[in-house]
């Protein structure tokens, strides 16, 4: 081939690879539908895409798509250990709340998704199933835990992770104050705290013309050890003379040393604010020792497991009573019937249906799925609920009212309201 044909035919085969070039776009596929386009516009980052009027609404509504998600709730309760009545009760309550909550079309126009982990009341199984919610279920707002040995670690893990925690029945103040005297952003319970309830039984055992008392209680549970320190600190304050104390394990079964001491000391008050499980033994014991002081407690003795014949003539602090007039209450305990095969609801499935309220009407007060911002919301909420008329204080504990309970010849009975 001469030099000169090679040159015009090198030319020839340039344009042809140039017209061929330019063709390209004339040969793609048309663009895709606007509703797949979407999802393509929040995975690629193109830059002429992005100036395009319809994909910038695309690219704010790709939240919204995931609002069919349900809105998960995490309810940390002890369904076994020591005091599995308690878990079985803030359980039922909470998804007797959930399920009138989701009858109505959820929250945020959500479903709720209930994630229950046992918890344990104790300390190491509530951190695990609150590592176990958060991490695992992605769940951001909890509903425990009931027992404050437990709620006290997990408010540590809520608070540095950002959940929302409500506690229906932890009354420790640490719970909800750090140590440092700060108040835990993220943490909130739905009971009073201890120093009203041992104040309350306090001027309570006062007023029935009782002078002095004997303190028992279990040193290694935050619970009891705090409300026996209110209780002596009101009861002496306004007084009252405390004649005898003494401490036990929770794996103690035989009292009789300590009631013992509580008889020769002739006490007229046996303050012990445990859980029913230590009641029940006590109180046997008590009786068969002819101890003669009156038992009194706290809301730890509320379950349907309270030997009644053994904590009879004794009286104990609440959060609500099932005989209480207010149409909120009465609907509440005919709906748990129904819901349970007539079972009446005590203050742990109450609490934790109040509990459980408060917190979906925090998130629909705040608009949005944002646990910082529902913290906020909850912080400033009303609500009207069966234990009460709630508002929370700046510690985030509730302001309300406690119930006395009488126990009399097989039965629990209402005694009376003190109000804050």
């Amino acid at each position: 081939m001469s030099k000169r044909l090679f040159v015009v035919f090198s030319l020839l085969i340039i344009a042809s690879m140039v017209l061929s070039a330019c063709a390209t776009p004339t040969q793609a596929p048309p663009p895709p539908p606007a509703e797949t386009a979407a999802p393509a516009a929040t995975e690629a980052p193109a830059a002429p895409a992005a100036t395009e009027a319809p994909a910038a609404p695309a690219a704010t509504e790709a939240p919204a798509a995931a609002s069919g998600e349900p809105i998960k709730i995490g309810i940390l309760a002890p369904l076994s250990g020591a005091n599995p009545t308690f878990g079985v009760s803030t359980r039922d309550g909470s998804l007797l709340a959930i399920k009138e909550w989701n009858a109505k079309g959820g929250v945020l126009g959500r479903k709720i998704e209930a994630v229950i982990a046992d918890s344990q009341c104790e300390a190491d199984p509530a951190v695990n199933a609150a590592n176990k919610v958060i991490d695992q279920d992605g769940v951001k707002y909890i509903v425990g835990e009931v027992c404050s040995k437990a709620s006290i670690p997990i408010s540590e893990i809520v608070n540095e992770k950002k959940v929302v925690q409500i506690s229906p029945t932890s009354t420790n103040p640490s719970v909800t104050v750090a140590q440092d005297g700060k108040v835990k952003p993220f943490t909130f319970r739905a009971c009073f705290i201890d120093p009203f309830q041992g104040t309350v039984m306090a001027k309570f055992a006062l007023e029935k013309g009782y002078k002095t008392a004997f303190i028992m209680f279990d040193q290694g549970n935050d619970y009891v050890r705090g409300l026996a320190e209110f209780f002596e600190k009101a009861f002496t304050e306004a007084g009252g003379q405390i004649v005898g104390k003494e401490t036990y394990t929770s794996q103690d079964t035989d009292f009789s040393a300590i009631l013992t001491k509580v008889a020769e000391s002739k006490a007229e008050v046996l303050f012990l604010p445990d859980y029913y499980p230590i009641v029940n033994l006590v109180g046997a014991q008590a009786k068969d020792k002819g101890v003669t002081a009156v038992m009194m407690g706290g809301d730890g003795w509320d379950s349907g497991d309270l030997d009644v014949k053994a904590a009879d003539g004794g009286f104990y602090s609440n959060h609500y009573d099932p005989g209480d007039t207010r149409e909120i209450v009465q609907s509440w305990v005919k709906n748990y019937q129904t819901e349970y095969g007539g079972a009446t609801p005590d203050a742990l499935a109450t609490l934790s249906y109040d509990a459980t309220n408060l917190l979906l009407a925090a998130i629909q007060a705040a608009g949005v799925d944002d646990p910082d911002k529902v913290k906020d919301a909850m912080a400033a909420l009303k609500w009207e609920g069966v234990s009460g008329t709630i508002t929370f204080d700046a510690n985030h504990n509730p302001i309300k009212s406690a119930a006395v309970i009488g126990v009399k010849d097989g039965k629990k009975s209402y005694i009376g309201t003190v109000n804050p």
